[in-house]
């Protein structure tokens, strides 16, 4: 019993890990896509608005075939949904937009980007998932790594108002690992993932309405390292790939790894940043970077192995806690 459930853990982890590896990298390619719109006239909030909103639109129908017009499984759900979508969606969006008005763009995303330690902490005060040493000595050779992959040339020069805004993005991006991994199972993911996204670029439509963050947009071509392109394909590719795909993958492997361990794999989505702008837009990494990124794998493996143990080790006290409530039966 105890080596099936072991192997059921090994398969449940593996598939995880496949799936939210397709997502890091899904949502790394957005940054690549981003900037050559930027380049070419669409402000940043532009291109994120765009980006959401269209992926809302090719995931509306398939959530509607899944809901088959059981919309009280949406009103259930619509707490869960909103949040999403103010938390995981705009809310992360515009901080770090409003972020990086004040800071470097790679402090604010080592900022953004140590979302797995609120998400630890929250596990461990709020459902007392208390982390395991594998899972602590894992994150923290990670994070190393992430700070050797940004690469601070610039320093660490920043404003108060910088520093909270980054928090408030880093504290979204963890609500993001929540939220995905919250609820019964009984809303697909495709469901959350277009009302979130529908939700979040509304509520970015109506900052920009409102002049929190510029809404430029342009129909000039989008030029990349060796090609160019019409407007529209990467505004296609940044709906349908970096945020479709990639919302939907990422919900799916919360649910498999749990927040804890999904937010650790999430660091991957930087090393795939980190290579897409060198494939278009000639970005080539430095020797620091490469060593950060072999310390990011090494944290995720450290920490996927300490996530195995703990739920071996779960397993094995659900197993022996049934078989006492079982010999203790014939007693009554």
């Amino acid at each position: 019993m105890a080596m099936l459930t072991h192997d059921m853990n090994v398969r449940r982890l593996r598939a995880g890990l496949i799936i939210a590896v397709a997502s890091a990298t899904s949502f790394g390619l957005s940054g690549s896509l981003a900037r050559g719109l930027m380049d070419a006239g669409w402000s940043a909030a532009a291109a994120v608005a765009v980006r959401v909103l269209v992926a809302a639109a090719v995931l509306l129908p398939i959530a509607l075939l899944q809901l088959r017009g059981d919309w009280q499984l949406l009103r259930r759900n619509a707490a869960l949904i909103t949040a999403y979508g103010l938390l995981a969606v705009a809310g992360t969006q515009l901080a770090y937009f409003n972020a990086v008005r004040y800071m470097e763009v790679g402090v604010a995303l080592l900022i953004e980007y140590t979302a797995p330690i609120p998400v630890v902490a929250w596990l461990w005060l709020r459902h007392r998932e208390r982390p395991g040493a594998g899972t602590v000595v894992g994150g923290l050779i990670g994070l190393t790594g992430l700070v050797l992959v940004i690469d601070l040339r610039s320093g660490l020069a920043a404003s108060w108002i910088g520093i909270a805004w980054a928090l408030a993005a880093m504290i979204g991006a963890a609500a993001y690992f929540v939220l995905s991994a919250h609820g019964d199972g009984s809303l697909p993911g495709t469901v959350l993932a277009a009302g979130g996204l529908l939700i979040g670029g509304l509520v970015l439509l109506v900052a920009g309405a409102f002049g929190l963050v510029p809404l430029d947009f342009a129909t000039n071509p989008v030029v990349f390292q060796d090609f160019t392109v019409d407007w529209w394909l990467p505004v296609l590719a940044l709906g349908v790939v970096t945020a479709a795909f990639a919302y939907v993958s990422g919900i799916a492997a919360t649910r498999l790894l749990g927040s804890r361990l999904a937010s650790f794999v999430a660091l991957f989505e930087v090393l795939a940043a980190l290579s897409f702008a060198w494939v278009l837009l000639g970005e080539a990494p430095r020797a620091i970077q490469l060593l950060g990124g072999a310390l990011i794998l090494v944290g995720v493996v450290v920490v996927r192995r300490g996530e195995l143990s703990t739920a071996d080790q779960h397993a094995e006290q659900a197993e022996i806690s049934a078989a006492a409530v079982e010999t203790a039966e014939p007693s009554r």
